[in-house]
């Protein structure tokens, strides 16, 4: 397991040396707005690079946005992809969707239409998400994300079998700062400035586009004719659902897509 930790104060130059010297191999940092307190810059990105650590990147915009569904997940991942690009995160990394909260059963298709939805903004990036185990399992389950990064908090001693991420101490003082300590499986999705992704194209081309176009485009179509339906009939609720089910087709087709080494759409 390599040893790390997570903060919301940005690293110094002298400290990111500290924190390497003491063995720590990543630290996990905030993709936030320009005048956040927590938000991870380039310059900062540039002096952990330097100390020889690895950066991992999660977005936060709020404890409980992700129950906010689809249309928050966009808003939020479009910031995402901002910020990592301001920063230098090459693509091919991965960031984190933090669900920041306690969840039950009950959250879950807002979680998942939110994860989703921030994903297919994120050009480029992988998706995987942060929060207790119960959310980390059924968004690894339902296929919607393959990273995941849990906490201890709120997962009631239960743990992953192999997390990614796993987060097992909160508010501890270490070199003068707050942080939370994690250690990881080896495969976080972190990066370095200056570093090049190679992705790998697992699909054949012909494959993916008979795929999109004999199974995914017809049921956008059939949703997105049905979503004129209830509209007509003034069934917003109806019609949110389908909108749904549209991105969520979008997102699949777009996944074959870059498995397939095509442009996404």
């Amino acid at each position: 397991m390599s040893k790390g930790f997570d903060c919301s104060t940005p690293l110094t130059t002298d400290k990111a040396r500290e924190f390497a010297a003491d063995g720590f191999t990543f630290v996990c940092r905030y993709l936030a707005p320009p005048g956040s307190r927590k938000r991870l810059t380039a310059a900062e990105a540039q002096a952990i690079t330097d100390a020889g650590m690895w950066i991992v990147s999660v977005f936060e915009r709020g404890a409980a946005n992700a129950l906010a569904g689809a249309a928050q997940g966009a808003e939020d991942g479009k910031l995402a992809l901002q910020y990592a690009r301001e920063v230098g995160q090459p693509e091919g990394s991965v960031i984190y969707a933090a669900v920041d909260t306690d969840v039950n059963a009950s959250h879950y298709d807002a979680v998942e239409a939110y994860l989703r939805a921030f994903d297919a903004e994120i050009s480029g990036y992988e998706l995987g998400v942060y929060g207790e185990y119960e959310i980390c399992k059924a968004m690894h389950d339902r296929g919607v994300v393959s990273k995941v990064w849990q906490t201890y908090a709120w997962s009631r001693g239960t743990k992953l079998n192999d997390p990614n991420i796993y987060q097992y101490e909160n508010d501890i003082v270490v070199n003068g700062i707050g942080i939370d300590r994690d250690e990881s499986n080896g495969d976080a999705g972190g990066w370095r400035i200056g570093m090049a992704i190679t992705q790998q194209t697992t699909l054949d081309a012909g494959v993916a586009q008979t795929i999109i176009n004999t199974w995914i485009g017809p049921a956008w179509d059939d949703a997105d004719r049905a979503q004129q339906v209830v509209e007509v009939d003034g069934d917003a609720a109806a019609a949110a659902k389908l909108e749904e089910q549209k991105q969520y087709y979008n997102w699949l087709a777009n996944k074959l897509r870059k498995a397939a080494g095509l442009d996404e759409e």
